[in-house]
């Protein structure tokens, strides 16, 4: 009985750090698309002047 409570106790250890695991990595892959999203709000083209360079020889 002794064994089996052992078990019982590191398979209750696994799920816990499974969940924590993946709720790392969901928090992670949110805070990624929040600057995903943010760069492409602020972002487009810095500057239509294409004249500033010359064609090189």
């Amino acid at each position: 009985m002794y064994a089996y409570r052992l078990h019982e106790l590191h398979a209750a250890e696994l799920r816990r750090r499974a969940e924590r695991d993946r709720l790392v990595r969901e928090a992670l892959r949110a805070r990624r698309a929040a600057r995903r999203t943010g760069r492409k709000e602020a972002g487009g083209p810095v500057s239509s002047d294409r004249k500033r360079f010359v064609h090189a020889a």
